[in-house]
């Protein structure tokens, strides 16, 4: 059995005439492509077998960001030959391989990649965006023997597919910012926020950058903070359910969150015990691994489809457009003013020994609070900037609370190992963290 990986170049510059084919770079554009194509390459193990390369600029260039990552490749090979835009030379190449190999990536040039593989494997898209990645499996034990339609697509990324940034500039319409609630704007806003939803799902379930998950997870409380207040002035039984399963959603991507968050600071918490960094962060990413599968398993099944379409539809019926009619802008400022009130309420009755719980309780309330805003114009900017700071502040008292209880269970799991520096770190930043909230006081509205 063969496999074979075709990427095509990252994105090339055209604005020097002077230049020859050969000699073109990456432009900008071509440049951001690098770090997600190398992260997505590294998970698809394509660089764990040789790697073969044009020596056209653009693509050696794109070699290089692709061995950016931690990889070793058995071999990296420049071939004269892959500078082509035929895909019969390329076939030619493949048929003269050396049999010991059976896991290869090329990194060539359109038209050649995309018709080798239409030749090689039925299933083969029409086409193949720069920075994209085709597998192909070859059963065969012999190159000479690869023929056509001997192959299998196995897997075809575009950008989009593993990059956010890639996928938002594709699908603009799929991130609302802020938009302010009139009488007619609210079903809009949700079925927006939906269809963000529909969009993300699947580079949530790919699992190969983690902002997917951070958009997804945004898009969870916007629907949430915006349902809510309707639910609460209308008593809508219907209405509450679907914001039930939401929360249902959400809590299901929280333990993978909480990963990819530690993943984040390991480095820096580290940086004085390399050893320590490396064993931990192989026990973060073998648990974040399971997470998501087990959450890309959850997202892949009937039940959350028909979950998410039941809230599509409820949101498009004309009940809904009915009850969402009534509920007037300052119903949404009266839900507002309670949740400000509550949130300086329960501030003030902090202590030093208030249990965690508490002060989480308080981030997920600024967090519905900010959200709110979004459909309320009334708040100055300093005011939204300061309650996104204080977010961010009780965010963090979180991600620490999380991250301890992560180093308990490491050191549990390897005994060997010194955490008592780690564990006392994070402990301080904790009790910092917590004075800093406690010196805030209430909400200055």
């Amino acid at each position: 059995m063969k496999r074979l990986f075709l990427i095509r170049h990252a994105k090339s510059s055209w604005n020097d005439d002077n230049l020859c084919d050969q000699e073109r770079p990456l432009n900008d554009r071509g440049q951001s492509q690098l770090a997600p194509l190398a992260r997505a390459l590294r998970c698809l193990g394509a660089l764990s077998g040789a790697v073969y390369a044009s020596p056209a600029v653009r693509a050696q260039q794109t070699l290089a960001g692709a061995l950016s990552v931690d990889a070793q490749p058995a071999q990296v090979v420049t071939e004269n030959e892959l500078y082509t835009f035929d895909f019969r030379r390329l076939l030619r190449w493949l048929q003269n391989l050396d049999n010991n190999q059976n896991r290869i990536t090329l990194i060539g040039h359109n038209p050649a990649l995309l018709e080798l593989a239409a030749f090689l494997a039925p299933q083969a898209p029409f086409e193949l965006p720069t920075a994209s990645i085709l597998e192909i499996r070859l059963p065969v034990r012999h190159w000479k023997k690869v023929d056509k339609n001997k192959g299998a697509l196995e897997t075809f990324l575009t950008p989009r597919d593993f990059s956010y940034n890639e996928f938002r500039r594709k699908n603009r319409k799929a991130s609302p910012g802020a938009t302010e609630l009139d009488q007619n704007t609210l079903p809009e806003v949700l079925q927006q926020l939906t269809n963000q939803l529909e969009l993300l799902t699947p580079g949530v379930i790919l699992g190969l950058d983690d902002e997917f998950l951070h958009q997804y997870r945004i898009a969870l409380r916007r629907s949430r903070a915006i349902a809510e207040p309707l639910a609460e002035i209308t008593g809508d039984r219907q209405l509450q359910e679907h914001i039930r399963e939401l929360k249902r959603h959400a809590r299901a991507t929280s333990a993978l969150r909480d990963l990819h968050v530690f993943l984040q600071d390991i480095p820096e918490l580290c940086h004085d015990n390399p050893q320590l960094c490396t064993t931990l962060t192989d026990w973060a990413r073998l648990r974040a691994s399971k997470a998501q599968r087990k959450l890309a398993k959850r997202l892949g099944q009937k039940r959350y489809q028909q979950s998410l379409s039941r809230w599509q539809d409820y949101i498009e019926s004309k009940s809904f457009h009915k009850l969402a009619a009534n509920l007037r802008k300052k119903d949404i400022q009266a839900a507002t003013n309670r949740r400000l009130k509550q949130f300086n309420r329960k501030t003030a009755e902090l202590l030093h020994t208030t249990p965690d719980e508490a002060l989480h309780q308080l981030r997920k309330n600024l967090k519905r609070i900010r959200y709110l805003l979004e459909l309320d114009a009334r708040y100055s900017k300093p005011f939204r900037k300061e309650l996104r700071q204080r977010q961010d502040l009780y965010g963090r008292f979180q991600d620490l609370h999380v991250q301890i209880e992560l180093t308990r269970r490491f050191l549990a799991d390897h005994p060997e190992c010194d955490g008592v520096s780690l564990t006392g770190k994070l402990e301080q930043e904790k009790a910092n963290t917590r004075r800093r909230i406690l010196a805030m006081g209430g909400l200055n509205v």
